[in-house]
């Protein structure tokens, strides 16, 4: 709970300081503009993306599968989404790197590991 607390309160910070180092670098009118490209950008990447996660999501229950890599790469898609949306550079990058499914293939061990020890933990309950 402290490290969500200073997560917080650090990214926002360290988002500003980059918006003030991008406007003096490159301009505020340019700053501005790439904010909004990649708002856009990750508008359109996440609901591109997302659309296919359901469709896996779908069809392995169709078939009697479960979903599992096709949820997870659902929540990284929306996550990515959403930090794709939310204005920063930081944020942006980390939305990026979730959308793209490199990152993400890369990502799923350790995304199942801790759902394993939240589970083991009994931090999360599943019922059958």
């Amino acid at each position: 709970m402290k490290y969500l607390i200073l997560l917080f309160i650090i990214v926002p910070a360290m988002e500003i300081g980059l918006f003030i180092m991008a406007g003096k670098a490159i301009g505020v009118i340019t700053t501005v503009s790439l904010i909004i490209l990649t708002g856009l950008l990750g508008a359109y990447l996440a609901k591109r993306q997302g659309l296919e996660a359901l469709r896996k999501v779908q069809a392995q229950l169709r078939s009697g599968q479960p979903p599992g890599n096709a949820m997870l790469d659902g929540v990284c898609i929306l996550a990515g989404g959403i930090l794709l949306l939310a204005p920063g550079f930081i944020s942006d990058l980390t939305g990026l790197l979730l959308l793209l499914p490199i990152t993400r293939n890369a990502l799923r061990p350790l995304m199942l590991k801790v759902i394993r020890n939240w589970i083991s933990r009994k931090q999360v309950y599943i019922y059958r």
